[in-house]
């Protein structure tokens, strides 16, 4: 009996790696896909700023949607992102204002400034997209941050495409890793959130 009940055990911890091994494998894989393509709008996932100033990690997320904007693949913005700790404007008026210093007029870029994780950027943003009556997305962010946020997006509803940006900070193994390590937990983490609201 005790060795049916480690056999059990055993399997259960195997099948724990096997799905934690094979969800990084998905993270890591999907972070390459760009499925850029004429959409209504373009959707950039926050990041952090310090008083009106936005940081690496958010520039370069800015700095490709405007290249996609520049690029004719949309006519519209979303940034996202709300008052941080510490700061007097929104993380989204801060990309605002960055994305306006780059040539993108102020009209063609909506903010929301009520989020403060990814999975409110994605739905004040979707709210944004149905007051506009904007059907189709592409959604930015830093490649290892994709995946987590592409299924967030279809929860919400919105007919999204892939597009992270090919200038991320995370580049060095260094960097890479403890990001990859904390997409895993919060993808997971989000994955078993969608089975228990049902």
């Amino acid at each position: 009996m005790k060795k049916y009940i480690k056999a059990i055990i055993f399997s259960g911890l195997l099948a724990i790696v096997a799905y934690i091994f094979a969800t990084t494998a998905g993270i890591y894989s999907y972070s390459r896909v760009d499925e850029k393509r004429n959409a209504d709008v373009i959707i950039v996932l926050g990041a952090e700023t310090d008083n009106g100033v936005v940081s690496p990690v958010y520039r370069e997320r800015i700095n490709h949607a405007v290249r996609l904007y520049n690029e004719g693949y949309a006519k519209a913005l979303i940034m996202t992102g709300g008052v941080a700790d510490g700061n007097k404007a929104s993380d989204s008026e801060a990309a605002k204002t960055y994305a306006v210093s780059l040539g993108v007029p102020a009209d063609s870029i909506f903010i929301e400034k009520r989020s403060t994780i990814t999975q409110e950027n994605l739905q004040y943003a979707k709210a944004i997209m149905d007051e506009k009556k904007l059907d189709t997305a592409i959604i930015v962010s830093d490649p290892l941050h994709m995946k987590r946020a592409m299924l967030m997006a279809h929860d919400y509803g919105i007919t999204a495409y892939s597009s992270p940006t090919e200038t991320s900070m995370y580049r060095s193994i260094k960097t890479k890793l403890p990001f990859l390590a904390r997409e895993e937990f919060f993808y997971i983490g989000y994955r078993l959130y969608r089975l228990f609201r049902r």
